[in-house]
């Protein structure tokens, strides 16, 4: 069956279908239509439900490019899908048993991209360990909510700043001739490792403000050698600078909270919906095409998605600034305009992770 043939394609439809139908379930119990308003859960799924099934479906596709062993498919594959929809369909009713499951989920991905790592002696045997460490997040989020959250939240940022490392510039010199975006050795090492010690720091709770505010000037210059300016008119390359830029955001305003200049849970929701939802949304476009053989270029839908998303990044981050009186409808805009994004690709990639590759390769 081609949905199992390879594990982008059942978890990125799994998670662009949550990601468009959970969010209004929580806009309309927080604004009092729906019963059972629950910060816990809504903090809880867009982070173990959504964000964990577009990095392990990444990953189990990854692998296999990066190993050139197989990882699971079929019937495994279908398994480890079902563990995290269990998981989902479980929430609504105990977050406990929830994210014994999403434990379990985290162990089967662990096993079906450490195989062929291990096998291999691949250098990226270290994403073993992010991934059972989200599962163990989810688990230490009931006894610990804030700092399984925080930690978990750590965990993905990281994921998303060693990748993007690896694929943007590449990306934009592939897709935008003459752009030159590159890298720099000690600036790599320097951004990351300020993740890195965000991380720790949390795992302690230990104000972690003053490296937030060095980070953002790290990833900032990060992303200047990027080029992103050379993407402008490409949308396939530009929603992977815009939603990186949202990192120095978060940062930024993560800075700000610990020195109360700005209210934390914008820094929370700059990383989760800008960086979170926009890259996640890039990244799911960019290799379901890739890896389906068809052309590195999207058309006016998922352009639709990607500015929707991003108006629900500023609609969510920065309106609340503005306009303080409105927040509660400012939630539900922002819950609305991400949910369109999400259905948009949804709508479009049901053929395309449902059907063969267009070059009759497997996958």
């Amino acid at each position: 069956m081609t949905l199992f043939a390879l594990g982008f394609r059942p978890l990125y439809l799994l998670a662009g279908l949550y990601a468009a139908l959970s969010v209004p379930l929580w806009a309309a119990q927080y604004a009092g239509w729906l019963p059972g308003a629950n910060l816990y859960w809504h903090a809880h799924e867009m982070l173990f439900g959504y964000a964990f099934a577009v990095i392990a479906g990444f990953l189990l596709t990854a692998v296999r490019v990066w190993t050139g062993r197989p990882t699971p498919s079929g019937a495994p594959l279908a398994a480890i899908a079902g563990l995290w929809l269990a998981a989902r369909l479980v929430a609504l009713h105990s977050l406990f048993l929830s994210s014994l499951i999403d434990a379990a989920f985290a162990v089967a991905v662990a096993w079906g991209i450490g195989q062929p790592i291990l096998a291999t002696r691949n250098r990226n045997a270290f994403f073993i360990g992010l991934v059972l460490a989200l599962g163990a997040a989810s688990v230490a989020f009931q006894a610990w909510p804030q700092v399984a959250l925080a930690v978990g939240l750590d965990v993905v940022l990281l994921v998303i700043a060693i990748m993007g490392g690896r694929v943007i510039p590449p990306f934009t010199n592939n897709g935008a001739p003459g752009a030159n975006a590159r890298r720099n050795a000690w600036l790599e090492r320097a951004a990351l490792g300020s993740v890195i010690l965000i991380l720790l720091l949390d795992v302690f709770q230990i104000p972690a403000w003053p490296v937030a505010l060095l980070a953002a000037a790290l990833h900032a210059a990060r992303l200047a050698l990027w080029s992103p300016l050379a993407t402008r008119g490409r949308p396939i390359l530009w929603i992977l600078h815009l939603s990186y830029a949202w990192v120095v955001v978060h940062l930024v305003l993560r800075g700000f909270a610990g020195l109360e200049l700005a209210p934390p849970g914008l820094a929370t929701h700059a990383l989760t919906v800008g960086v979170i939802g926009g890259l996640t949304l890039g990244m799911m476009t960019r290799t379901s095409r890739g890896h389906t053989a068809r052309p590195l270029k999207v058309g006016p839908w998922e352009t639709a998605a990607y500015v929707l998303v991003h108006l629900a990044a500023l609609v969510r981050v920065f309106f609340p600034l503005i306009f303080p009186a409105l927040y509660p409808a400012l939630i539900l805009a922002s819950g609305v305009l991400w949910s369109l994004a999400f259905a948009l690709f949804t709508v479009v990639y049901v053929p395309i992770l449902t059907r063969p590759r267009l070059d009759g390769q497997p996958g």
